[in-house]
């Protein structure tokens, strides 16, 4: 039978699951580090290894009934480790792992969304499990202070409950998120422990290279000079992994036998260029050929509208105007 604390998981999208479990197996071994990175993160895992040690042995639990979570937040660039470290600390604590993903878990009907934040917490307690909330800002977002519109109240009241679980649950709590800076105040004291994810320099990107080749079945040819890549290429481990497969692919899908193929330098040029232009694609916005600064107070409205999930209505709204003037002066001249 189904356990009922995942009903509130499934709403109006059939089979899809808004929690998911994964069975933890990649170690810190498996991810390529900058130094001072893996520093924040040995600090880490000993507040986790030193929790029993502290508060129950040395007895500050019972002076300190509340706020035992080891609440950690990882923030940095996309594919710069942070999910691969998550799996990586609850592997070393022999737990599942249960990634939450705020985007699928927010719902259509008032109250639920709150709701659906305490289950997630119920179902981490009764599984002895660690809680990573995907893009975090999204939950953790600053409250607002007008309440004129529900959506606002229903942020607000997210924003509050997940305050309270964390006061009263004693697990281990993860946040990931690309834009720290949207965090409400009140969870900096909240959370134990802030690790800064850089991206990778010179030589942690020429290992990262490395590694996504298997050491006996992948056909390397002579020409590849991982060296040279990272180098040349300023790139995250997420965008090597992927510009690997685009090689692979490419190298896989040209003529002649299977055994005779192989994965020249060319390949992985081709690879990671085009995966970078790709994220410059989607880095692209209205503003970008505007040489002139917007005001402060555009910004922070901007910024406001963005946490609230207004920016796109108000960028279209603003590139539909400037279209239709443009139109206008064309049809005068």
């Amino acid at each position: 039978m189904a356990n009922p604390l995942l009903r509130v998981f499934t709403e109006l999208a059939g089979s899809r699951r808004t929690v998911e479990t994964v069975v933890p197996r990649r170690t810190f071994d498996d991810v390529i580090l900058p130094p001072a990175t893996r520093r924040a993160l040995d600090q880490a895992l000993v507040h986790v290894t030193s929790h029993e040690l502290i508060f129950n042995r040395w007895g500050l639990g019972e002076r300190h009934p509340t706020g035992l979570s080891l609440a950690f937040n990882f923030a940095g660039p996309p594919g710069t480790g942070k999910t691969i470290c998550a799996e990586a600390i609850a592997n070393a604590l022999g737990r599942r792992l249960l990634v939450v993903r705020y985007a699928e878990m927010e719902s259509l009907w008032m109250g639920q969304t709150p709701k659906n934040v305490a289950a997630v917490f119920r179902l981490a307690r009764e599984e002895n499990a660690v809680l990573l909330f995907d893009e975090a800002d999204s939950i953790a977002a600053r409250r607002s202070t007008s309440l004129e519109h529900g959506f606002l109240r229903e942020s607000n009241t997210v924003v509050n409950v997940l305050l309270k679980e964390l006061e009263t649950f004693n697990g281990v709590v993860i946040f990931a998120t690309n834009l720290a800076a949207n965090f409400d105040p009140a969870f900096e004291r909240r959370i134990r422990t802030h690790v800064l994810f850089e991206m990778p320099g010179v030589s942690e990107r020429e290992q990262i290279w490395r590694v996504q080749m298997h050491p006996r079945l992948t056909p390397l040819a002579p020409d590849v000079n991982f060296r040279v890549l990272a180098e040349q290429y300023e790139a995250s481990g997420g965008d090597i992994r992927n510009a690997v497969l685009k090689a692979a692919m490419a190298a896989a899908s040209e003529p002649g036998r299977d055994t005779a193929k192989e994965i020249h330098q060319r390949h992985l040029e081709e690879g990671i260029r085009e995966v970078l232009a790709a994220k410059k694609v989607m880095r692209q916005s209205l503003f970008d050929t505007q040489p002139t600064t917007l005001p402060s107070e555009t910004m922070r409205a901007l910024e406001t509208l963005s946490q609230r999930g207004w920016a796109p209505l108000v960028i279209g709204t603003i590139a539909l105007l400037l279209s239709i003037i443009a139109l206008i002066v064309t049809l005068t001249r």
